[in-house]
């Protein structure tokens, strides 16, 4: 590329070969990027790289990701789980491979609280994955439709991944969050209709023998309404100004704890500290990877590889719709082998140019792009989502792949349709902001 030679891919290089051999993320960023300071670049002071590296960790929106991650936390040991199961049970119970449809509405009711597709994946492959096959469920489409709904919560906020592409991408964590529902419900209702195809082939039949009454729903709907109202009232709070995403964090927390200790009585004087503990330990990996990404935007900033990438891309293509799909297939592949996280610090400050260039909205690509790389968590050779459902459920891969076909298709579906139509993302930042 003009203007860059070889040498200043070194430490990109360097990262990703770290990466493949499984290096802690943090550490594979931070290592890539202090050889470039210490001995590449001869120009900028290694203290000053350094200082750089810890004022940029003085942000006061940061502060939003160890909120929303205990909040997760929080909601685990407060018996939510249970509650929405037994909510989407009475809303789905009568349809043809019932259990499946739990399986799916769980994620998404789910999606709001847990924040974490791999979270969800373990949960559900522990709490649901046992019913079914006692139900008669083959194991192979019980850990396919586990695996795959658990895409739903990676775009239904609050989403870590989701956050770390706002510190990234430096856009509102407000707008994004919002951007997220309408793909969570299509993948939701594109999973659905998976379930009910494959569940009248194989026979499948129904958890409850007639639809729920109006009555039992509301009961139902009135013991998980709590758990509910918490995502709803963190995106009615940011539209309206009541607090910034940061102080919505520190709220929905002490809502959790309220609800947990108070209404549920869940939540023992015991669960706090492997509540903090937990917490604490999550809150750190997920900073690491910020400290380290940090001092690798400035090694890229200062080799100006960003501004070299666009002009490569845009002397590929200039039609916006090709960069899409190249972008979307570039961004499967990657997903296929290294976590979504890694991917976006690594990639998003190379691709900011060229997505001004096209005027690609930055909410509508953050959504696509998590979308994206969690597709890949699914597929073969490293998805972290497969080897989560073939681990802990003891099926072959092969199997658990073939099931997924189906699964997977929807899923593209969904993600071409918001790529290519972003008014469907965006309808909910546009209306409420």
């Amino acid at each position: 590329m003009d203007g860059v030679s070889f040498i200043s891919f070194l430490p990109l290089i360097i990262a990703v070969v770290l990466f493949f051999l499984k290096v802690p993320i943090g550490f594979s960023l931070l290592a890539s990027s202090l050889f470039y300071f210490g001995f590449i670049n001869t120009t900028m002071p290694v203290d000053l790289a350094l200082q750089n590296l810890i004022t940029g960790l003085e942000s006061f929106p940061m502060l939003a990701i160890p909120f929303f991650i205990m909040v997760g936390v929080v909601m685990n040991y407060a018996g939510i789980s249970t509650r929405l199961m037994n909510f989407a049970d009475l809303c789905v119970g009568h349809l043809p491979g019932s259990l499946g449809h739990v399986n799916v509405l769980l994620s998404t009711l789910m999606g709001g609280i847990s924040g974490s597709s791999n979270a969800d994946c373990a949960m559900q492959c522990k709490i649901l994955v046992p019913e079914m096959e006692k139900r008669g469920y083959r194991r192979e489409f019980s850990a396919a439709v586990t695996a795959n709904s658990s895409l739903i919560p990676s775009v239904i906020p609050p989403g870590i991944v989701l956050i770390i592409y706002c510190m990234v991408a430096r856009v509102s964590i407000g707008k994004l969050f919002m951007a997220g529902y309408i793909p969570g419900i299509m993948l939701c209702v594109a999973m659905m209709i998976v379930v009910h195809i494959e569940a009248k082939k194989q026979g499948y039949g129904k958890s409850r023998e007639k639809r729920a009454t109006v009555k039992e729903i509301a009961v139902g709907l009135k013991d998980a309404v709590l758990a509910l109202f918490m995502p709803l009232g963190l995106i009615m709070g940011l539209r309206f100004g009541l607090f910034t995403a940061t102080e919505g964090g520190a709220v929905s927390v002490i809502y959790c704890f309220i609800v947990g200790i108070f209404v549920y009585k869940e939540i023992k004087v015991k669960d706090i500290l492997p509540i903090l503990k937990e917490t604490f330990y999550s809150t750190a990996v997920v900073i690491f990877i910020i400290i380290g990404a940090n001092l690798f935007g400035y090694y890229l900033t200062w080799e100006r590889i960003p501004n070299a990438v666009s002009t490569l891309i845009l002397g590929l293509t200039q039609n916006k719709f090709l960069f899409l799909l190249g972008i979307n297939i570039f961004l499967l592949i990657c997903g296929m082998f290294i976590e979504a996280a890694p991917i976006i610090i690594v990639l998003m400050p190379l691709l900011m140019e060229p997505l001004a260039a096209m005027n690609i909205n930055l909410i509508h690509f953050g959504i696509v792009m998590v979308l994206n790389l969690q597709l890949g968590g699914l597929t073969p050779p490293f998805g972290s989502m497969m080897f989560i459902a073939c681990s802990m459920l003891k099926i072959p891969m092969t199997k658990f792949v073939k099931a997924s076909i189906p699964f997977y298709a929807a899923s593209l579906i969904v993600l071409m349709l918001i790529t290519y139509f972003p008014q469907i993302v965006m309808f909910i930042p546009n209306l409420l902001m």
